[in-house]
């Protein structure tokens, strides 16, 4: 996620400036061989080109507006994770049965099986998020700018020590015998969450809690099923090609014809007119690209990039806090932003 008030200039580079070397070349050859060649017999009226760039405008929007929603279902998603981690903390932290026959049953290290089992889950829902799917830029192999994606991913890696290191986080929070299942389930977070639920079950059946509680907790976990699935149904199910691929097309179709169009148009200024064209077209197309690849990145909120929902931090904060009821007091420091991006 970045966190800056305004996207600096290296932010935008980063994200469009091949693209604007490429623009600036094409603007700039139109207007070369309009002016030296005289190939006037390339130029196009200024109205059709108008048209393409008004619908391209409309599905770059639908798409984008498209691409925010899931962006911000997500966040929502993890905002209740966030909520329903506290319910289950301050419920697991109010564990207290009057019956004194339970005496030797160790109430205190189930309480914090629980809660540590569940930051464990945070950490390993994170990863398995993060897995690449097909489409995503640092999984496509036919992208031309795989390695560009690619190579942000590493970064964003290097400047997080945290970010790579989940499986540190489920040997300390996991018994021996529970990290070791991670290789024999497909979906480990799924796993951990039923296994949850067996040890409450065992709680209730044991007298440590009362049936009403037993209850409350499983609909707490219940919602963490939801939760999670909700977040797999984004991670695993595109923004339907044939809205974003299209998009992307009728945006280079648009822009191919962009200075074919207005160089004629500037050329009524005289010849200073056909080079002024070169900056407006370059803008022009630009502000075009920036509109895809804005909608583009932000369609896949789970990639492990700079326009991602800052899952580890919002783990972190569930830790921290979580960590806070058991009576923990060596507590790890909060996820802080840098270089403008939080992960």
């Amino acid at each position: 996620m970045i966190t800056t008030k305004y996207v600096n200039y290296r932010q935008v580079l980063n994200l469009s400036g091949f693209h604007l070397i490429l623009i600036s070349i094409w603007c700039t050859l139109i207007a070369v061989l309009f002016h030296f060649f005289n190939w006037h017999w390339m130029i196009i009226p200024w109205v059709p080109v108008a048209l393409i760039g008004t619908a391209e405008a409309f599905l770059v929007g639908f798409k984008n507006n498209q691409a925010y929603d899931r962006l911000w279902e997500a966040r929502k998603i993890w905002g209740g994770i966030v909520n329903s981690s506290r319910m289950l903390g301050s419920m697991a932290s109010a564990f207290d049965t009057g019956n004194e026959e339970i005496g030797k049953f160790d109430l205190e290290d189930r309480r914090k099986k629980i809660i540590y089992r569940h930051i464990a889950w945070l950490y390993q829902l994170r990863e398995q998020l993060l897995i690449p799917t097909e489409w995503e830029h640092i999984k496509v192999e036919e992208d031309q700018l795989k390695n560009v994606d690619q190579k942000r991913n590493r970064l964003i890696k290097a400047g997080f020590p945290d970010y790579g290191r989940t499986p540190i986080f489920l040997n300390k929070y996991l018994s021996e015998e529970e990290a070791a299942l991670q290789s024999d389930y497909k979906n480990f977070a799924t796993y951990l969450i039923a296994q949850q639920s067996r040890d409450i079950n065992e709680l209730k059946n044991m007298g440590a809690i009362s049936g009403f509680n037993h209850m409350q907790l499983q609909d707490c976990l219940n919602e963490f099923y939801t939760l999670q699935g909700q977040a797999e149904r984004i991670k695993k199910f595109p923004l339907p090609r044939q809205f974003a691929s299209t998009a992307f097309v009728f945006n280079v179709i648009f822009i191919m014809l962009l200075p074919l169009g207005l160089v004629s148009e500037f050329a009524k200024l005289g010849d200073w007119g056909i080079w002024a064209s070169i900056p407006f077209c370059i803008t022009i197309g630009w502000i075009y690209i920036i509109m895809e690849l804005v909608g583009d990145y932000s369609e896949n909120p789970f990639e492990g990039l700079m326009f991602d929902i800052p899952m580890l931090s919002i783990c972190r904060t569930i830790e921290i806090d979580l960590l806070q009821m058991t009576g923990d007091t060596e507590l790890p420091d909060p996820i802080a932003s840098k270089n403008g991006v939080l992960v």
